[in-house]
């Protein structure tokens, strides 16, 4: 299994996504299409980055009682992504009726991956707002044995728990993790963050990679940079 950037195409329209990738002359950069671009574009702008040969994740974190999830990802695995998610916390029967309604006719489907806890979310709110009273490392590890009981391919976690997550699952599990930056690069609203070369030690499979390469000067340069100090 290849280890592999994704740039999140966090973009409120058509004109600034494929302006932006216009700029990858002669690449073809793994993307994640997320709520805000999907939402006012719908279907189309993922047939149409599709067509230009990319890989895509389609980040919608589905999340709803299992009937409704399993039709939801039906209709979502007409649009031959590479990649779906969805969150952990639904429980089993949810990711389990995901999965069934992911898969094709013919058994192919996208990898189905499960979000465990945001990389926005630190142990204070947990606690405090979400009334989780456990370490945080300890409900992330708890959602991904819950994912992987459930069938799917892996889970969104941050680098700092991608290495435990694949001890507790195995090396096959996928770790795709957000909250990557490079060094002394702002963290926004990210809690968990580590730079592309640290996340590479810690075992991540996948970096999720937005503001660092989009709002960069030079996003070709960027993402290059990146991929260079995860892959290697």
């Amino acid at each position: 299994m290849g280890k592999d950037v994704i740039i999140a195409l966090d973009f409120p329209g058509r004109e600034e996504t494929l302006s932006f990738l216009d700029r990858f002359t002669g690449k073809k950069p793994f993307v994640k299409i997320g709520m805000e671009l999907f939402y006012a574009e719908g279907p189309d702008i993922v047939r149409e980055i599709k067509r230009r040969g990319h890989k895509i994740f389609l980040d919608l974190k589905l999340h709803d009682i299992p009937n409704t999830v399993k039709g939801g990802m039906r209709s979502l695995s007409r649009l031959d992504v590479d990649m779906v998610n969805l969150h952990a916390s639904g429980t089993i029967a949810m990711m389990q009726a995901a999965l069934e309604g992911l898969t094709r006719p013919d058994g192919t489907r996208p990898l189905l991956i499960a979000v465990t806890q945001l990389t926005s979310t630190d142990q204070e709110r947990m606690e405090k707002e979400l009334l989780i009273e456990k370490p945080l490392a300890e409900v992330v590890m708890h959602y991904a044995s819950l994912a992987r009981q459930a069938g799917l391919d892996g889970i969104v976690c941050s680098p700092l728990e991608a290495g435990k997550a694949h001890e507790r699952c195995g090396a096959n599990f996928l770790t795709v993790t957000p909250g990557v930056r490079f060094a002394g690069g702002d963290a926004g609203d990210q809690k968990r963050v580590t730079t592309p070369e640290k996340a590479r030690e810690l075992g991540s499979d996948y970096i999720v990679v937005g503001r660092p390469i989009t709002q960069a000067d030079d996003p070709v340069e960027a993402y290059e940079r990146c991929l260079a100090g995860f892959v290697g």
